[in-house]
């Protein structure tokens, strides 16, 4: 068993530090706004900590799950920063959707101080953090990744290694381009199906036993036909990861239309006050223009 530190309490954060107590990991747990740590700690047990630099301090692991680029580099580099604080050997394992370039750059300044570093971004949303069962792309060296899997196993179904620093940002950037063009291509067929005077539930019945089936289909096509958003992964938070997909696409030459279309099209759902709604409310702005 390790020494944990978990640092960012969110929808994904709480439930995935939760996993690694009941593991049986010694956890401790840092949070920006202190009631959600104090709240995680009555819950599971463990402690809370001030500062990351006070969490990091003597754990073998700090995993981080925090919102932005600009937000890891605070709990990172900070004057009460994890790098203040975690002890040579740690291993820092980043859960945040960031950009690659911020992974190459908190990876070297780990290295420099004579700490592990791996960029895991996870995919699965809330539910899979809940039950535990999320898919988690890797960047970072061999063997620290092999050094942390079981430990992240504690909440993964699905784990890999996909290259060096970086490598782990730039998968969960495919994982998001998939997602945008999926649920536009659901809310189109869902909006036709209506428009069509057909049952829109029984349409997705059948061709979800065929070619067409994907998570997206099961896990929210009931929901879009009742036009209910208020659950998931919001909007916003969408867009913060289409902004680094198509800032990346900028540098490698990558041609991505459909997905820049997509992110106007969340704009729209943004200005019709939609930002926290989950990304399936894509059908939304086509219910809206019947």
């Amino acid at each position: 068993m390790a020494n944990i530190a978990f640092i960012g309490l969110g929808v994904m954060g709480y439930p995935m530090a939760g996993h690694l107590k009941r593991a049986g990991h010694e956890v401790c747990v840092y949070n920006r706004t202190a009631s959600k740590a104090d709240a995680w700690v009555a819950e599971y047990g463990g402690r809370a900590a001030p500062t990351p630099a006070e969490a990091a301090a003597e754990q073998d692991f700090v995993m981080l799950c925090v919102g932005n680029d600009n937000d890891l580099r605070e709990v990172m580099t900070g004057e009460q920063g994890v790098l203040q604080g975690a002890r040579s050997g740690t291993v820092i394992v980043d859960h945040t959707t960031a950009s690659a370039d911020v992974a190459v750059e908190m990876a070297g300044l780990a290295r420099e101080r004579g700490l592990g570093f791996l960029d895991a971004p996870v995919s699965g949303g809330q539910a899979g953090a809940e039950s535990g069962k999320l898919t988690v792309m890797v960047g970072g060296e061999e063997s620290v990744f092999d050094f942390a899997r079981p430990v992240i196993n504690s909440y993964a179904k699905m784990l890999k290694l996909m290259g060096p620093a970086g490598s782990g940002q730039l998968t969960k950037m495919v994982n998001q381009i998939c997602i945008a063009g999926l649920v536009q291509g659901l809310a189109e067929a869902l909006h036709f199906a209506q428009c069509a005077g057909l049952d829109g539930e029984a349409a997705m019945e059948v061709i979800s036993k065929g070619a067409a089936q994907s998570w997206q289909l099961e896990n929210r096509h009931k929901t879009m036909l009742a036009g209910e958003f208020d659950f998931g992964f919001a909007v916003d938070w969408m867009r913060k990861d289409l902004s680094i997909v198509l800032d990346e696409s900028r540098h490698n030459g990558a041609r991505l239309p459909v997905t820049a279309l997509v992110d106007q099209f969340y704009a729209d759902v943004q200005a019709m006050g939609g930002g926290r709604w989950d990304t399936s409310s894509l059908i939304a702005r086509l219910d809206r223009e019947k």
